[in-house]
């Protein structure tokens, strides 16, 4: 077979009209910009791992979002070791003349002493008789429970009295009045005379989005309650996560997932920052810490091994970030990191080690006997440049490096603009700024030496009056970076965005790329821009050129890439307008064959909207999320209209069954 002569045209007439939903084509004049895309000489494999996740726990991302637990402060265990102290926010059902309750230092549980104690004064019976329902305890969640007809939920408690328990527990609606699902503990004096641990299912028979979980009794006498955990049966893949908010990351596509942050490793003050070893074990025996950097209380149910458990979820490659002994207010000195440096291997055993190791047996117990596929690590988060950062650095590379050879290690310093002055298998390069600026980045990896540590750029985002909660032009301006990092894939490693999850009633940081809260979730266009390059790690680049007046306004990359599937093969170009004029886009291909594209299967999808700043919500979920259409009347002799401020993403499908006869 001869290939054909010149070039092959694909050019698709496509005016994009918002209403209703509706796409319609139409023919139209404008200013032809050429792109060139020579699919016969590739220019690279793109690294497997190049677009992934990072999360921080921030904004109530995991406590009270993708850590599936319903219940906020189960163990009484955030308003501090003192007692009485704060229990909130679980709140008394009756007053102070028929229930007292005080936190005391009665718990079983070594490292998380406090118990709540309820003292019951009315009865069932006799002159100083309980309300009906009883009295007792309740515990809004966060910010609502979301509690489903038909479904079932996992209540565990521990419980100790000085006489007899007659103790209902249940799912009620938000002001309290219906009862959504319930059951009774009932037990002799003798049974609750130690610490218990009493486990529930409760399956609900009416819906509210804002449920609470009461706690309640009408029988007089002393009744102290700990560790109480509600959690939904159904979970993504029975491990714990909000399936809703687990599946959005899976629609991702991650291939490795970041964690558990951040400034979160670090703290305002090392004695709250995250500490693995106190986040793994039985959740009970959890002591919880106060995320002094972004000011809440977590229970640390999403610890260390969770979040394992959840990169394995995704099929994505574990990257712990780890404390290098810094935080935003204190350090330890170089001379002093030994024990920091203990620590981290034994994380490491944890993750990787034998069953049969001593922290390898934690994780067995755990129900993992087999090791985590964890080969990335992140010393520190940046704290490139802190007083003893390279001194520690230093110390826990040589240490990592010579008990885990394979493993790569990631450094705080910047090493896009000069060679870094220690080794590294990866530099980590943050960016927030706005939507112009980070548009203008696309070509900020062209000028990078090609040898040394990659580039992996962790932290990415458009902040400020661009982004607002998350706009259009901040998807646009990232899209266009992502176009960068794709087509620089040679020193660029990995890249995720910042932050990830965002509880719409703790806005700490704006924007994020999915919103939710008790029950309702929603990506930002930044979210929905991703998905337009989750088939592009491990795909093959191609070479691509821009000829045209727009070409400052207009940023491009061609991948060839497979259906996992289908096993289908494609080619696909992105381009982003991030101009204020409609573009008449020519696509030529060479390289290829005769007939080797199937046109009448080709696909469009498109990311825009009728205004720059326009952004998604709970009313309108998708009012800016791509529209995909099939097109099936397509020619060789047409153009494809790309709007303004749009993202469009072209699927073309290789006649596989001709190419593998070439």
């Amino acid at each position: 077979m001869e290939e054909r002569s010149g070039i092959l045209k694909f050019l698709v007439v496509f005016a994009v009209i918002w209403c209703r939903g509706i796409v319609v084509f139409a023919q139209q004049q404008n200013e032809t910009v050429s792109l060139y895309v020579d699919a016969g000489q590739p220019v690279r494999t793109i690294p497997s791992t190049l677009f992934g996740i990072f999360f921080e726990e921030i904004n109530h991302a995991g406590a009270g979002g993708l850590w599936a637990e319903l219940v906020s402060n189960r163990g009484f265990e955030a308003g501090g070791p003192n007692t009485p102290s704060n229990i909130d926010p679980w709140s008394i059902i009756g007053d102070v003349k028929s229930v007292l309750l005080v936190t005391d230092r009665s718990s079983s549980f070594e490292r998380n002493k406090i118990a709540l104690r309820m003292e019951v004064f009315c009865d069932s019976e006799g002159t100083n008789q309980c309300p009906e329902g009883g009295v007792g305890v309740y515990n809004p969640g966060y910010w609502g429970m979301n509690i489903i007809e038909g479904e079932s939920y996992h209540v565990v408690l521990w419980i100790m009295s000085t006489g007899s328990v007659n103790l209902s527990v249940a799912f009620t609606s938000s002001d309290g009045l219906q009862i959504l699902a319930s059951s009774t503990i009932i037990a002799t004096s003798d049974e609750m005379q130690i610490w218990t641990k009493k486990e529930l299912i409760l399956k609900a028979t009416a819906t509210d989005h804002y449920a609470r979980l009461s706690l309640t009794s009408s029988k007089k006498g002393i009744i102290w309650l700990d560790q109480v955990s509600a959690m939904p049966v159904n979970t993504f893949k029975g491990h714990g996560f909000r399936k809703d908010l687990a599946e959005m990351l899976a629609g991702l596509k991650p291939q490795f997932i970041r964690f558990p942050g951040g400034c979160y490793v670090e703290g305002n003050w090392l004695r709250n920052a995250f500490r693995w070893r106190e986040s793994v074990g039985p959740w009970e025996e959890r002591p919880g810490h106060f995320g002094d950097k972004w000011n809440y209380w977590t229970d640390d149910g999403l610890g260390y091994y969770e979040f394992l458990q959840l990169a394995e979820d995704l099929n994505a490659l574990p990257i712990w970030v780890f404390n290098n002994g810094i935080s935003h207010t204190d350090q330890v000195s170089t001379s002093s990191i030994g024990p920091f440096i203990q620590d981290i291997l034994n994380g490491i055993e944890f993750a990787r080690g034998p069953s049969d190791s001593k922290w390898g047996s934690v994780r067995a117990t755990m129900g993992h006997p087999n090791p985590f596929n964890l080969k990335y690590v992140a010393i520190g988060n940046e704290d490139c440049g802190k007083q003893y950062y390279l001194g520690n650095y230093m110390k826990f590379y040589r240490a990592v490096r010579m008990f885990y050879p394979d493993i790569k290690i990631i450094s705080n310093c910047d090493g896009s603009s000069q060679p870094l002055d220690h080794p590294a298998d990866m530099y980590d390069f943050h960016i927030y700024t706005s939507a112009s600026n980070i548009f203008s980045m696309t070509h900020k990896f062209d000028r990078t030496m090609r040898t040394g540590p990659k580039a992996f750029v962790s932290e990415y985002a458009v902040t400020g009056k661009d982004a607002g909660k998350g706009s259009l032009l901040a998807a646009l301006g990232e899209a266009g970076f992502l176009i960068g990092l794709e087509t620089n894939s040679d020193v660029v490693e990995m890249a995720s965005y910042a932050p990830l999850f965002v509880n719409a009633n703790d806005r700490r940081w704006n924007p994020d790329a999915i919103v939710f809260d008790s029950w309702r979730q929603y990506g930002t266009p930044s979210y929905w821009a991703q998905q337009l390059f989750k088939e592009s790690s491990g795909a093959t680049l191609l070479s691509v050129s821009i000829q045209g007046n727009a070409s400052s306004g207009l940023v491009a990359s061609a991948i060839r890439w497979k259906s996992s599937e289908s096993e289908d093969e494609y080619i696909r170009v992105k381009a982003v307008n991030f101009g204020s004029s409609e573009l008449t886009l020519g696509i030529s291909i060479t390289g290829l064959l005769s007939g080797n594209i199937k046109f009448s299967d080709s696909k469009m999808t498109i990311l825009t909207s009728t205004h720059v700043m326009d952004e998604n919500s709970f009313d309108q979920p998708k009012k800016v999320a791509p529209n995909a259409v099939t097109l099936k009347n397509a020619e060789t002799d047409t153009s494809i209209l790309v709007p303004s401020h749009s993202v469009i993403s072209l699927d073309l499908p290789i006649n596989f069954a001709l190419h593998s006869a070439i």
